[in-house]
């Protein structure tokens, strides 16, 4: 969780859908891998960010929620800043939700090519992708993530981010 007192507002992402099995839940099962901005007094969702629509890898996205406020098209912004199991780091308005970026942590992240920034959403390779009758081999990340509850800093003066990452794939 990270809260933002200036605007009131508490940032936290939900958990991946189940059972993992995806066949058996079709859809993109919304409100699941969720990055959710909230109004702490109303406790009215004043925006949500699907990470994985239906996520097929268990890339459940609970993990850190950096605030910081940088440049974005020469204007001071308020963002979040989320790296996901997922393999990606997103960097969102944290007063709207919009995407500002999204980023592999490496190129060896392969279950998606990368992230529409207009409509916000994964271009998937579809060979790394499970299914039924399909064995996908050398999928990056694992179920792990390449980033899991690790320890994160934002240095404010050199508006950078550290984490720890795991480079771990699965079949």
């Amino acid at each position: 969780y990270a809260y933002n007192p200036d605007l009131k507002m508490l940032y936290y992402g939900s958990g991946n859908p189940a059972p993992w099995n995806e066949t058996m839940r079709p859809g993109d099962n919304k409100w699941t891998m969720t990055i959710w901005g909230r109004d702490i007094n109303s406790g009215e969702a004043k925006f949500g960010y699907q990470k994985t629509p239906h996520d097929k890898w268990d890339y459940a996205g609970v993990n850190y929620m950096g605030l910081s406020e940088q440049k974005v098209n020469g204007k001071m912004t308020k963002l979040l800043t989320h790296p996901d199991r997922n393999g990606l780091v997103y960097t969102l308005n944290r007063e709207n939700g919009d995407l500002v970026n999204a980023f592999k942590i490496d190129n060896t992240v392969n279950w998606v090519k990368h992230v529409d920034l207009k409509t916000g959403l994964p271009v998937r390779d579809p060979e790394y992708s499970t299914h039924m009758d399909h064995e996908a081999k050398g999928i990056c990340p694992s179920a792990m993530g390449y980033h899991n509850q690790g320890i994160e800093s934002y240095d404010p003066n050199r508006q950078l981010f550290f984490m720890g990452v795991n480079h771990i794939c699965m079949d």
